[in-house]
């Protein structure tokens, strides 16, 4: 069973924490074990597991790939200016597979799932959810 989420994105490169959004799209699947898979469309956004718990977490990654993957330097970007993108989400990759168990996903406490937008803003990303 799949649902899909789909969601606007204000900034060039920013996490956004999507983790109510899946675990609203679970429930509507209405499974109770299984596992989740979060994927997100597009050769320039990924999905990420981390902390929720600490802002800085976030920004610390959106930073670390702006210096390692810095923009305009990429033979794509003579195409469109976003070959840095492309290579930040096929880092980070496009998907999260996460166990379900008795309806709780499995996530730690400081867990949370992550849109990770590397060529926005976008008026529409979408991102799947599907329980097998």
């Amino acid at each position: 069973m799949q649902r899909t989420i789909v969601m606007s994105t204000e900034n060039r490169e920013e996490l956004y924490d999507i983790t109510h959004r899946v675990k609203k799209a679970v429930a509507d699947i209405d499974e109770e074990n299984g596992l989740v898979n979060v994927y997100v469309r597009g050769a320039t956004a990924g999905i990420m597991i981390q902390e929720s718990w600490d802002d800085s977490v976030q920004q610390d990654v959106i930073e670390f790939l702006q210096e390692h993957i810095p923009q305009g330097v990429w033979k794509h970007d003579r195409h469109d200016g976003n070959g840095d993108a492309h290579l930040k989400s096929g880092l980070v990759g496009p998907q999260e597979t996460i166990p379900l168990s008795e309806d709780q996903l499995m996530l730690s406490t400081w867990q949370n799932i992550f849109l990770c937008e590397f060529d926005g803003p976008r008026s529409r990303r979408e991102i799947l959810v599907t329980v097998s």
